[in-house]
């Protein structure tokens, strides 16, 4: 079970404890590789696998007008966390006040006082401290001091691109789905409730689970996807659409996914898109009639392309 805890309201005791610090938003690969390495270390050791991390995210308290999406909820977060070994989550408050801690202070009262770490494992670009002045140089000389070992940790490569959230929130955003399904080592998706819809696609013979489109989440741009949608223990082959409808004049920015040979009524109820790889882009069409022509030929894409990923990997 794992064990979350917030804030450093006085010493825990923790047996040998093992720790990384980070965000790990998307546990893509790298973060997978680097929790891996986190758990085996506390096994051996009959230690405690420590996940360190801050709310909010650094980013919107140093830079709040960068427009920042995540990969994953918190929630998801922590279900990744517990799926990977991992003992603890300790969250931080990260304040103007803790930005402005020093490199020696956050070593000293976080690392050493307040946590009692045995082990360190970070990546090797890791910046800590006021105006992220400490390198992984420094925290190695501080680690020393401080009777902690730290272990720097080389980034995950994959035909060339550095695994990384801010890699492959690039490449969602751009379309490129089936690239960041690389880096992820996993399909991104959505989840979300079913909401009832203006019924548009129900009338051309192609009914749809609708839902909104999360302000906080990394989407893909508004076009046609081959998906998959997962619904409880249950995965269908999908294709789904982001968008504004504009051949019916232009409405709110939903999320639509038909299941390909699969009726079910799911108002109400919580499904995840995944994104697959991407058809098309979002078009204006002269009519309805155009229109179902068009999901007609999206679809039969769309089955071609899940063919190929997920039969050609069996």
């Amino acid at each position: 079970m794992l064990k979350v805890t917030r804030g450093l309201s006085g010493k825990c005791p923790r047996a040998y404890p093992v720790a990384t610090i980070g965000n790990f938003d998307g546990h893509h690969l790298g973060h997978r590789a680097l929790l891996q390495t986190v758990v085996e270390t506390a096994r051996k050791a009959q230690g405690t696998a420590l996940v360190l991390t801050f709310e909010p995210h650094p980013v919107k308290v140093l830079a709040p007008r960068v427009d920042l999406r995540f990969l994953t909820s918190p929630e998801e977060k922590l279900a990744h966390f517990e799926a990977a070994g991992i003992d603890e989550v300790v969250f931080l408050d990260f304040t103007p006040t803790f930005a402005a801690m020093s490199p020696d202070q956050f070593a000293e009262d976080i690392l050493h006082r307040s946590l009692t770490l045995s082990e360190l494992f970070v990546g090797n670009h890791f910046a800590f401290g006021k105006g992220r002045a400490g390198r992984i140089g420094d925290l190695v000389r501080l680690g020393g001091q401080h009777g902690f070992r730290v272990h720097p940790v080389a980034p995950v490569m994959i035909e060339g691109d550095v695994v990384s959230s801010s890699r492959i929130r690039q490449l969602i955003q751009a379309g490129n789905v089936e690239r960041a399904t690389m880096l992820l080592g996993r399909v991104h998706g959505i989840r979300g409730t079913v909401m009832h819809g203006m019924q548009q696609g129900q009338a051309m013979g192609w009914p749809t689970a609708n839902l909104r489109v999360p302000a906080d989440r990394v989407v893909p741009p508004d076009g046609v996807y081959a998906a998959r949608a997962v619904h409880g223990t249950q995965t269908h082959d999908a294709i789904a659409y982001i968008g504004t409808r504009p051949t019916f004049g232009a409405g709110e920015r939903l999320i639509e996914v038909n299941l390909l040979d699969q009726t079910s009524d799911l108002y109400g109820q919580e499904i995840t898109v995944q994104f697959v790889t991407r058809v098309r882009g979002d078009h204006t069409f002269a009519s309805a009639d155009e229109l179902s022509k068009q999901i007609t030929r999206d679809v039969e894409q769309a089955r071609i392309s899940l063919r190929r990923i997920f039969q050609g990997a069996q």
